[in-house]
């Protein structure tokens, strides 16, 4: 028996924030807003989906925001998602410190950090 891959990951939330995390999740990042199970919708909270990559939201009330656990994200063209999140309004924090990656950081409207990271081209 072993580990075959991974399903999703889930995020904190704190209630009231929907339409700022469809905007930021749906809007900027480009994901797909999918429906919840309905006995899960009943907890609040939201998923989406994109290639390879499930995000669930879930409402916790008190909400403690994950400043260091995080999901890395791919992405194709980090430095244009980069610029459309600035001109957002938001705190894109570049880092170099991954060989071969090109990458940055930034918080999601509830306060949870993400890594959006761009794979290094394929190899001749």
């Amino acid at each position: 028996m072993s580990v075959i891959g991974l399903h999703h990951v889930q995020l904190a939330i704190p209630p009231g924030v929907d339409d700022e995390l469809r905007a930021f999740y749906g809007g900027l990042l480009g994901l797909t807003e999918i429906p919840k199970p309905p006995e899960l919708a009943k907890r609040g909270g939201m998923w989406f989906r994109g290639p390879a990559v499930e995000l669930h939201l879930g409402v916790e009330d008190p909400h403690v925001p994950a400043r260091k656990a995080h999901p890395g994200l791919l992405v194709e063209d980090v430095d244009a998602l980069a610029v459309r999140l600035c001109e957002a309004g938001l705190d894109v924090r570049p880092d170099d410190l991954l060989p071969g990656f090109r990458r940055c950081y930034v918080d999601d409207p509830a306060g949870n950090r993400l890594e959006l990271l761009e794979p290094p081209p394929p190899a001749p």
